[in-house]
């Protein structure tokens, strides 16, 4: 089992020297998450909570994530980097290409790249793109992705994107994983036909449902013997029983957030982030391996 640390809630200036750390505690990965704006008035209903209320603060900081790889990845040397999850089809599919390639490149092939639909419509409005059309435009994307990841001249012609013969450079060495977020029915089978999925906050019980579908239809597809990352947040302690019943599921990663799990709030100091990030690895990943 591998473990991803989530760093959401932390100073953008903290992302680095959190990283270096939760390597040395045993960390497999570290998660970013994902928003280019904040509305001043924010109409749209978060849809992982009860009350449609996101589940961050509006002053909490959200930096760029390709430029936050590239600092942590010059920092450390086996850590990987998810996003959890980008807002993908919010996006210019060219400028995430040249991103995300460079920032697999230059890290050595420690990207992965976990995107969802979206939720705010307000962050679409003030990117440019249309919020009804952002399932078409997040397949599409991952088409165009896929193919300028490659060596050669590639042109792609669907209906939201349109690119005539052009090529990218640098071109990651090998695959880019790209994973998907979200448990509707639709998210299920785009997380199924691509590289992952994240699932965020569920029980065991919840977990088991939807990998279960997953597979089925990874299964139908014929793609079962194909790799597949399952990046969760469960809603259990990470003991030998919890671990054992989540890969038994096809659980590859835990995501979790030390503090959270510590039963404390996010840290208002340096030391502390680290403090904690350090006493999860010595509690629950050092036992484990």
């Amino acid at each position: 089992m591998k473990f991803c640390q989530a760093l959401i809630g932390l100073p953008a200036e903290w992302y680095v020297p959190v990283s270096v750390a939760a390597e040395a505690a045993g960390f497999d990965m570290v998660g970013l998450s994902d928003h280019v704006i904040h509305p001043e008035s924010l109409a749209s209903n978060y849809p992982y909570t009860p009350d449609g209320k996101p589940q961050y603060e509006p002053e909490w900081d959200f930096p760029d994530c390709w430029v936050t790889v590239g600092a942590m990845a010059s920092a450390t040397s086996r850590l990987q980097f998810v996003t959890n999850v980008y807002v993908l089809p919010a996006r210019n599919p060219l400028v995430v290409a040249k991103a995300v390639g460079t920032a697999a490149v230059l890290s050595g092939g420690r990207v992965l790249l976990g995107v969802g639909a979206g939720w705010m419509r307000e962050e679409f409005e003030a990117l440019g793109q249309s919020f009804e059309a952002r399932g078409r435009r997040m397949d599409e994307t991952i088409d165009v992705l896929r193919s300028l990841w490659t060596d050669g001249s590639v042109e792609y012609h669907g209906d939201q994107i349109d690119l005539p013969a052009l090529a990218m450079r640098p071109v990651p060495e090998r695959r880019v994983p790209v994973l998907v977020g979200g448990h509707s029915s639709v998210a299920l089978r785009r997380a199924a036909r691509n590289d992952g999925w994240i699932g965020v906050n569920y029980t065991l019980d919840q977990l088991e449902e939807y990998c279960t579908i997953i597979h089925g239809l990874r299964s139908e597809a014929g793609m079962s013997a194909a790799p597949f990352e399952i990046v969760a947040s469960p809603l259990a302690v990470p003991d030998a029983r919890t671990v054992e019943r989540l890969e038994s599921m096809g659980v590859s990663t835990i995501m979790t957030s030390a503090w959270i799990a510590q039963r404390r709030g996010v840290p208002t100091l340096l030391d502390e982030a680290i403090e904690c990030v350090t006493s999860y690895g010595e509690q629950w990943i050092a036992p484990l391996r």
